[in-house]
């Protein structure tokens, strides 16, 4: 058992909570003190509820003490990314336009986890609009650092959620992915990260969501018992949205897989991958062999140009329709006013074929999904660079066209590179497999466990 309090993992703390050898309060208490540590030399965080998370502790505390605890997480310390709401806390949105916007209402997820008892830290540093280049780097709220090497970015753009994790900073983050957002920053810090298939998360009472049907809620965590945990009580449908509606099971984890037929991608189309990241995906495609499933290298059996070709002009547009009536000039970052002008010239026609494509690439998932169990893909082409940077293209190859395809994909933590940098691989579902990816990824967390790692930070 660890002597820190900050980094037990969810399911042991409430473990700790339901046997009486340790309070809410005092777990939280344990895990502030870490943020009052380490969180200057990171910026995880936009905004910090101590007093809040202070109040939802000593519920906590009462319902355990008359033995009433209102769920698997109730008293566990969790962080929500800048662009979901929390009603109460400022919702920025990583801009100078949002400063001012407080909600009323919580997002569904948050919702959810409160329902259940959760202690919300606070909101996690994000970059501008959630549209960055691979870090978190905003005018309003600084740099966010990934605590393996605080010189380097923890990724974009729940880059504060992942950080916080890494540096236990509460077990949980929830984020959102709209084209890698969750999956790139926990493999540059060394955490499981879902973007669950398209409706298995329900939203409402959120932000606009720019990208669509393709962005998504789904959780980090440095274990797959916690990622499970998290999603088990945020899944489900929601009757105001349409989306959630539908997606097919498995909506528990099935039993430890056998046998499945996966496909390994080690690179897409023209995009270099780093060379330690090559080296420990193909690495971890030979253990997945090794547990007994059968491992076919080849390419994406995907078009991978109707994403890269209409990919912009989605961005684009979704930013349009979320900031007008808004004078954003000026007051924005260059590279979300040259987004801004972009979307001037485009059509309807425009963006009606762009949906088009999502749904070509939808279809031609579906068909290969009826050879393939799980396709398996680096889940970053690149290794973390520096946090005041954009990252380099090939970084984001390998996840977006998951998000366009609206299926579940899932970050597994892989053998470090040979300085230390964590790097993780893609598994990727059809529609609605969540549950077993995760029943996967637990085999291979049993297998090859990565969650005793630490940064120094």
């Amino acid at each position: 058992m660890t002597d820190n309090i900050w980094q037990l993992p969810a399911t042991a703390l409430a473990a700790r909570f339901r046997d009486g050898s340790l309070t809410p309060s005092a777990a939280l208490r344990a895990v502030l003190d870490r943020i009052a540590a380490a969180n200057p030399a990171l910026n995880a965080f936009a905004i910090l509820d101590e007093a809040g998370a202070t109040e939802a502790a000593a519920a906590a505390d009462a319902r355990y003490a008359a033995g009433k605890p209102l769920g698997p997480l109730d008293g566990v310390p969790v962080t929500i990314k800048d662009n979901i709401t929390v009603a109460g806390l400022p919702c920025a949105w990583g801009s100078e336009l949002y400063l001012d916007y407080v909600p009323t209402a919580d997002e569904t997820p948050v919702a959810r986890l409160r329902a259940g008892g959760a202690v919300i830290l606070g909101k996690t540093n994000v970059s501008e609009f959630t549209l960055g280049r691979g870090n978190v780097d905003t005018k309003s709220f600084g740099t966010t650092r990934n605590p393996w090497n605080t010189a380097l970015t923890s990724g974009a753009s729940t880059g504060g959620g992942a950080a916080s994790v890494a540096s236990g900073f509460g077990p949980i983050a929830l984020g959102t992915d709209g084209g890698g957002s969750i999956r790139r920053p926990a493999s540059h810090c060394g955490l499981v990260g879902l973007k669950p298939s398209t409706g298995r998360v329900a939203r409402r009472n959120g932000l606009p969501i720019i990208l669509d049907d393709a962005e998504v809620i789904g959780p980090l965590a440095r274990t797959v018992d916690d990622l499970a945990l998290t999603l088990s009580i945020i899944q489900g449908p929601l009757d105001e949205d349409r989306l959630s509606i539908g997606v097919p099971g498995p909506h528990e984890e099935p039993p430890p897989p056998k046998g499945l037929r996966i496909l390994y991608v080690p690179r897409i189309a023209q995009w270099q991958v780093d060379a330690p990241v090559a080296e420990s995906c193909a690495e971890a495609a030979r253990k997945l062999a090794a547990l007994g499933h059968h491992v076919t290298e080849g390419v994406l059996p995907v078009d991978i140009s109707l994403f890269e070709k209409h990919w912009p002009s989605i961005g684009a547009a979704g930013l349009s329709w979320a900031l007008r009536g808004r004078e954003w000039r000026g007051k924005i970052g260059a590279i979300y006013e040259e987004m801004m002008e972009r979307a001037e010239t485009i059509s309807a026609a425009d963006y009606i074929d762009a949906l088009n494509a999502f749904r070509e690439v939808q279809a031609q998932f579906a068909v290969a999904f009826r050879d393939w169990d799980v396709i398996v893909t680096p889940s970053a082409g690149a290794l973390p660079w520096d946090a005041t940077k954009f990252g380099p293209p090939h970084h984001r190859a390998f996840t977006g066209i998951v998000n366009a395809g609206g299926l579940p994909g899932l970050n597994v933590p892989c053998d470090p590179s040979p300085e230390g940098l964590p790097i993780g691989v893609q598994l990727v579902g059809p529609f609605g497999a969540d549950w077993l990816l995760i029943a996967l990824a637990r085999q291979y967390e049993a297998a090859y466990p990565w969650a005793q790692r630490w940064p120094a930070v």
